[in-house]
């Protein structure tokens, strides 16, 4: 449960306070005594927060980053807001107020950070971890009624893709993920279709029926849409996400530990294909976005598919398959084929891909490429404007050559070197439309909490695509 947000004229002496500090003139406030302002101006100095315990009560206050970079100031308000969100928890205080009339810009990625941080995946824990903020008050008018009930929706939408990520193949097989789905369009009224395993076989899906093979359990497709009648596109953008609710590589199995054991994060585009349409349709965006999730795990099975197989995808091409570990791309390339039936002004496509975008990213970007310059460039700005980055590689036309097959279309492998860019060029393939690639392999699961981002599903992209979505014209 989130906590109310309310706004208020005046501060109110009896509730915790969060201050934004810019510099020693910012101190007047109710209630500062002499000797808290001196110890406040002392640690100042050199920290960029000080808290003033004043039981039952607290006194949070930040020193705003001074950085050129816009967005650097806003991520550090974001992450104060995260060691809040922190320290509010551990004192088990139930109200806070924010301050936001002398430094308005900082309310928002202040607010965003705090609840950012409250998030907590105990579903399974038969003692909750539960946060036990139940009211947050904003003093002045720093940011409107729409503000705030579009920062919770977007939150929302982050955290039911964290969920999504955090949730064991035990409960979210690919049926159960296209159930969670339809009640994200239940509850945000976005439409869902889900075609099942005889469909998909209809629809001659090969990829996504090769790595299939190796399951006890059917694949689904699920279509999204959100198609208001205000909206500002005349064609739709599609976005694409990767669905594999758990990798073991197939028959090309995985080593472990770390390359297997949190692979159940494998369908994090997906679940951040659905969470930001659910967050667009929420705040009743006027924008036209159709959602593609082609969904399965990939299993060592006795009939699974094996490294030799040629396979035959939904649009005719042939692949070779050379490695039963590079599945994503064959699912994502039918939902790429499918796409084009809309006619799209654009389809963005997310995936946990490679291990060699974790490589050149780590936890703090996620790689991006494609053959839309003016769009990836929007996009990137988004990444600052989010702090969910993006680093562009090219997609040159000799990463194609180790693609190439004597004996079908394609590869489904190509070479170890500059394999997040050879993984690009074949899903290349399958577009003829503006298009762009997100590999988020290092981005969407964290071994250990990083400020707002929690340990396990982080939700990256989610509030990457919303920003880019609701601005795209």
């Amino acid at each position: 449960m989130f906590p109310k947000i309310s706004k208020i004229a005046q501060i109110r002496e009896t509730l915790s306070t969060a201050f934004f500090i810019g510099g020693i003139e910012d101190f007047a406030f109710p209630g500062m005594a002499e000797n808290e302002k001196i110890h406040a101006v002392a640690k100042l100095e050199k920290e960029t927060d000080c808290t003033i315990y004043r039981y039952p009560q607290l006194v949070f206050l930040y020193k705003h980053n001074f950085k050129p970079e816009k967005y650097l100031q806003t991520e550090a308000a974001r992450k104060a807001g995260a060691k809040l969100a922190e320290i509010l928890k551990n004192e088990k205080i139930t109200e806070i107020q924010i301050d936001g009339t002398k430094h308005p810009e900082f309310v928002l990625p202040f607010l965003e950070g705090l609840l950012l941080a409250s998030y907590s995946f105990d579903k399974y824990k038969n003692q909750k971890d539960e946060f036990l903020l139940e009211e947050i008050f904003i003093v002045g008018t720093a940011i409107s009624d729409y503000q705030v009930e579009e920062i919770i929706n977007i939150i929302q939408a982050v955290f039911y893709a964290r969920n999504m990520v955090n949730e064991p193949l035990s409960f979210l097989s690919a049926v159960q993920f296209s159930k969670e789905i339809e009640k994200l369009g239940e509850e945000a009224g976005f439409e869902v279709e889900v075609f099942h395993k005889q469909k998909i076989e209809a629809l001659k899906m090969g990829g996504l029926l090769a790595v299939n093979k190796g399951s006890i359990d059917p694949p689904t497709f699920t279509v999204m849409e959100w198609k208001p009648g205000n909206a500002k596109n005349t064609q739709p953008i599609v976005l694409v996400g990767k669905g594999v609710v758990f990798d073991t590589g197939g028959l090309s199995l995985k080593p472990t530990p770390k390359s297997m054991d949190y692979m159940k994060s494998d369908m994090a585009g997906a679940a951040v294909v659905a969470a930001t349409i659910f967050a667009l349709a929420k705040n009743k965006t006027p924008v036209h976005v159709i959602g593609l999730v082609p969904a399965t795990d990939n299993r060592p099975d006795g009939n699974a598919y094996v490294p030799g197989d040629i396979i035959t995808m939904f649009d005719g091409t042939t692949v070779e398959i050379r490695n039963t570990d590079a599945e994503g791309r064959l699912i994502l390339a039918d939902a790429l084929s499918y796409a084009k039936k809309y006619a799209p002004a654009l389809v963005i496509d997310v995936a946990t891909l490679t291990g060699a975008a974790d490589i050149v990213a780590g936890k703090y970007a996620s790689v991006v490429m494609g053959n839309t310059p003016e769009n990836m460039n929007k996009l990137k700005e988004s990444g600052f404007e989010t702090y969910e980055r993006l680093i562009e590689v090219p997609l040159w036309e000799e990463y194609a050559i180790p693609l190439k097959s004597a004996i079908a279309d394609l590869n489904n492998l190509g070479t170890r070197e500059a394999q997040s860019t050879i993984a690009g060029k074949f899903l290349e393939h399958f577009t003829d439309y503006p298009w762009i690639h997100l590999d988020t392999a290092g981005t969407p699961y964290l071994d250990e909490k990083d400020h707002y981002n929690p340990a396990g599903g982080t939700g990256f992209g989610t509030r990457l695509l919303y920003n880019f979505l609701k601005k795209f014209n």
